[in-house]
């Protein structure tokens, strides 16, 4: 099988973003552990994945801190995978993915769910861009500009 490149160190912070969870098989993962799955067998269960592959997303997950392994909160011998602040931090970026398939998808009929707010029972707005004063932004409403070197401390 051939390595693929890494992106650890690129200086494009969607390329880094992909390096710790850019394969579908690590979105759903985070997705099912944001529905709650905590166990091995669980995401194998939901999932359907080849234990080994599943092993090694797991152990990726774990390593770039989207997920930790904590002892199962049942008291028996097995370990759980919980997500990080930083696991947790992944919610927009799923919710975006959920609302580009909902809208531009073939067959949006076919979605089995959709995501309503708990407390209310309604649908999720769409996510929106906005600037600082509240515009909604576009893509060509923004641009990228190189970020200012860091300030050296004087001794």
């Amino acid at each position: 099988m051939v390595k693929r490149t890494s992106f650890e160190g690129d200086s494009c912070p969607v390329a880094r973003a992909l390096e710790a969870i850019g394969d579908w098989w690590s979105l759903l993962i985070i997705r099912e552990a944001l529905s709650g799955q905590r166990r091995f067998g669980e995401f194998q269960s939901k999932l359907g994945m080849a234990k080994n592959i599943l092993a090694a997303r797991l152990r990726a997950l774990v390593d770039h801190g989207i997920l930790a392994t904590a002892p199962a909160s049942d008291g028996s011998a097995y370990q759980e995978y919980v997500l990080t602040p930083k696991g947790r931090g992944t919610f927009p970026i799923l919710v975006a993915l959920r609302q580009w398939s909902e809208e531009f998808d073939n067959h949006p009929e076919e979605i089995a769910t959709i995501l309503v707010d708990r407390k209310k029972g309604r649908p999720v707005r769409k996510l929106e861009l906005r600037a600082d004063d509240g515009r909604l932004l576009t893509q060509a409403d923004t641009t990228l500009k190189l970020r200012p070197a860091p300030r050296r401390r004087s001794a």
